[in-house]
């Protein structure tokens, strides 16, 4: 299986868990999408999937930047509640991040557990995927 793949499967398995959950992505930090599990058509939700990520990395920045300044430390998550549900953002190890969204109904305390478990997977697999990608092939 490849990481990819890997990280997918872990997206659905947190939709499984949460039913809640309307979409689910994991991206570098750097903005790329790794993986999402998004709901819409293909080709929508490539579009969505890239500009979710491309926010999720511009809030990581902001928030990252306030941790520093406010002496809080790196960035662990951020949860912004709307009218109409729930965004979270959740660091997966130091190369990913996880961004997910949720309708109104659901409890915050349980995507928080479930969140930061599936990040500590995902970043567990990206960090895995870069550290064979810096290894020299053995010959």
């Amino acid at each position: 299986m490849t990481t990819e793949a890997d990280v997918l499967a872990e997206l659905r398995r947190l939709r499984v868990r949460m039913p809640q959950l309307t979409a689910a992505l994991a991206a570098s930090t750097d903005g790329v999408v790794l993986a999402s599990d998004i709901g819409h058509a293909p080709e929508e939700s490539k579009e969505h999937a890239d500009r979710l990520a491309s926010l999720t990395v511009s809030v990581l920045g902001a928030a990252s930047h306030l941790g520093a300044v406010s002496g809080r430390g790196g960035f662990r998550e951020l949860l912004i509640r709307g009218e109409l549900g729930y965004t979270g953002i959740y660091g997966a190890g130091p190369s990913a991040v996880l961004a997910l969204l949720a309708g109104p109904r659901i409890n915050v305390g349980r995507l928080h557990l479930e969140a930061r478990r599936s990040g500590a997977r995902i970043g567990d697999l990206v960090d895995d995927a870069l550290g064979a990608l810096e290894r020299p092939e053995a010959t």
